[in-house]
């Protein structure tokens, strides 16, 4: 048989698909007469002239049992290949309904655990504008009249969130247990196509109908079960009616193409009626939208970009007000300056400084070879004065210290008689020598603090750099943390590894639940704990792929995976499974504890 086709240009049809759909149902709920021919244009609009409908795939799903070990069992597996596409739909169909109610379940469970004044708050403030003014004037009312209103908003919030996780719950029970009976007849398939593909094709296909009316029994009452006393302001908008496989030879000869055919497209017209039947209750008891959870926030946004939006109108030019353009070219300009004061000028003195500092520097304040000429003239004067008082000549090795103590014991004698010495002895001569000492002193000093604030100019055009530095590093941190933002159990950050172990201690509890529920001869409750944890290995199988295919562990990690899901693989095997999981791959280990 060929399998379904699978064209990069059908990309449109899903969406409108969904869209329709979608419309359908909300027109439905407020026109029931229009739904009927509402049906047929989506009907028509799908088509099934292939015999198949063409369904939006997720990237990857948890593999079926099917044996893949012998040659002949995958290509029997190629044969039933029409088929085989139905059980992965279906299984994709069950996987996607299971997360949209566990993600609504895990909410109000987050919401029981809250305090009373949380619960009271969720009662009054995040449920819209209308539920803010009953609540608020039934709670005043009940203050009023009887002095318990705030006891009455604490009961009323707890029945409310208690009435919608045990919908939830029961509902995820079922579609479980469902799951469970369709993986573990598809284990049982796959050996029975490889002894007799012929005739267990079709009592593969009668088997499935079996299981939806059991679904159908189990689930098909919800929309009338309807407490006195329920919070549920919505009504059911139809009952869960499936499609029965017509009584043909299902105990005789091998069925025909056009048989095959009809089977499967009854089987996905009962996949549809499932689709539209849990979207229909599960959206009753759903979380509210975010929009209306967070509408007092959101209307505070909305007045203060209101008020915002008239004070600029009124400093607008639309008015005959200057005030907006003076405040752009103010703003021009003092950006223009930041970026020439802390970003361009200090780029370009680094620059300078590290390519031609030690090569070409320019002239400072002092130069070495000034400092020079005057120290040997400083020595030429003491060595002159030195030969003069005392008649001989000076020393080669002294030094200038030395001759400056001479010049200074001389220069006291002749302060003895300063008015005399000044002008008929050495006081004058004296007095210059110390002159050009305190000349090179000052000159000394000058070259120490040109030197000092040359080695310095890189680390002062770096304090210049350092706000748009820091500027620069924020929105680097920034747009890095938005592309690498988590996104639940398939993100690479510290929050995505921890929610990936958590799945993996799913299975685990669910796996020890179901050896509990086996001990203790509860069937039903067994393949419930089976297939959610069918359930948490899809999510992990799903999370995990793409990180283990760059590290090169996927095909053992998908092995192990797969061994998990297995129904009658014994319990402390899976155990050891799981342990090792979370030992030995990359993606499961946790990252390291920041110091």
């Amino acid at each position: 048989m060929d399998s379904r086709p699978e064209n990069g240009g059908n990309g449109l049809k899903p969406t409108i698909s969904v869209y329709t759909e979608y419309l359908s149902n909300r027109i439905s709920s407020y026109f029931p007469a229009a739904a009927s021919y509402l049906s047929k244009f989506s009907n028509f609009y799908r088509g099934n002239s292939s015999g198949t409908r063409k369904r939006r795939r997720r990237k990857t799903c948890l593999p079926l049992p099917f044996p893949s070990s012998s040659p002949e069992s995958s290509m029997v597996v190629c044969e039933a290949s029409k088929v085989v596409g139905v059980l992965e739909d279906i299984m994709e169909c069950i996987f996607l309904n299971m997360h949209y109610i566990q993600k609504n379940l895990e909410y109000w469970q987050s919401k029981a655990q809250g305090s009373n004044a949380k619960k009271a708050y969720f009662m009054i403030c995040e449920r819209g504008p209308y539920a803010f003014f009953n609540g608020t004037v039934q709670l005043i009312s009940d203050c009023v009249g009887e002095g318990s209103g705030v006891q009455h908003t604490y009961c009323l919030a707890s029945s409310y969130i208690s009435e919608r996780i045990n919908f939830l719950s029961s509902l995820r029970y079922h579609l479980a247990t469902f799951l469970a009976q369709i993986y573990m007849m598809v284990e049982k398939a796959g050996e029975e196509l490889v002894k007799d593909p012929e005739k267990s094709l079709s009592s593969l296909l009668v088997d499935m109908n079996d299981l939806f009316l059991k679904l159908e029994a189990s689930i098909g009452h919800f929309h009338a079960v309807r407490q006195q006393s329920s919070s549920v302001d919505d009504s059911y908008s139809f009952p869960l009616i499936f499609e029965k496989l017509p009584e043909v030879n299902q105990e005789g000869s091998q069925w025909t193409d056009c048989e095959i055919t009809d089977a499967i497209n009854l089987i996905y017209q009962n996949m549809d009626r499932l689709n539209r039947y849990l979207s229909s209750i599960v959206t009753i008891h759903r979380k509210p939208r975010r929009v209306t959870r967070y509408w007092i926030p959101y209307t505070c946004g909305i007045v203060g970009i209101s008020i915002c939006s008239l004070w600029l109108l009124r400093h607008s030019s639309l008015v005959g007000s200057s005030d907006i353009d003076n405040w752009i070219r103010e703003a021009k300009e003092s950006t223009v300056n930041f970026w020439n004061d802390h970003v361009e000028q200090p780029l370009i003195s680094i620059r300078d400084d590290l390519f031609y500092t030690f090569r070409k520097r320019h002239k400072g304040a002092m130069e070495p070879e000034e400092v020079q000429l005057t120290a040997d003239s400083l020595h030429r004067m003491l060595q002159a004065f030195t030969e003069q008082t005392k008649g001989d000549k000076a020393p080669p090795n002294a030094t200038d210290q030395e001759m400056l103590e001479i010049v200074m014991m001389r220069y006291e004698k002749e302060l003895m008689h300063p008015i005399q010495n000044l002008f008929g002895g050495e006081l004058s001569r004296a007095l210059l020598i110390q002159v050009q000492k305190l000349k090179l002193d000052i000159e000394e000093a000058m070259l120490e603090l040109d030197q000092i604030l040359r080695a310095n100019e890189i680390n002062f055009a770096i304090l210049a750099a350092l706000p748009a530095f820091f500027l620069s590093l924020l929105v680097i941190m920034l747009v890095r943390a938005w592309f690498k933002q988590d996104k639940k159990a398939e993100g690479r950050g510290r929050v995505a590894r921890i929610q990936r172990r958590l799945l993996i201690v799913e299975v685990e509890r669910k796996i020890m639940q179901l050896e509990s529920y086996k001990d203790q001869g509860q069937e039903k409750d067994a393949q419930c704990m089976l297939g959610l944890a069918l359930y948490y290995l899809d999510r992990l199988y799903c999370a995990v792929e793409g990180h283990a295919r760059a590290t090169g562990e996927w095909i053992s990690l998908r092995q192990d995976i797969i061994d998990l899901a297995k129904p009658d693989l014994q319990t402390a095997h899976k155990l050891r499974i799981t342990s090792r999981m979370e030992r030995i791959y990359d993606c499961l280990l946790p990252l390291p504890i920041r110091q």
